[in-house]
């Protein structure tokens, strides 16, 4: 289950948030609970993508790694 949060908005942007709320006929909360959990799994994905870069670029100047790779070799089609 949730926990839940406060936060305080200016009025302009509360305003704002209001609109596309109503807008897609949902409420300020679910709204911002919407925004919330796309901007965590945005921020995950990207923290994911970044540490995978992280491992490619070590591998790609690691002797060892190289081996490794070489060694896995290329996935075949027929292989069942």
């Amino acid at each position: 289950m949730g926990v839940p949060i406060s936060i305080r908005l200016d009025d302009d942007v509360r305003d704002e948030l209001e609109a596309q709320a109503r807008s897609r006929g949902i409420g300020l909360a679910t709204l911002l609970r919407d925004l919330a959990t796309e901007a965590a799994r945005g921020a995950r994905r990207t923290r994911i993508r970044d540490a995978s870069a992280a491992v490619g670029a070590l591998v790609a100047t690691s002797a060892e790694g190289q081996a490794f790779y070489d060694e896995w070799g290329t996935p075949r089609t027929d292989a069942g």
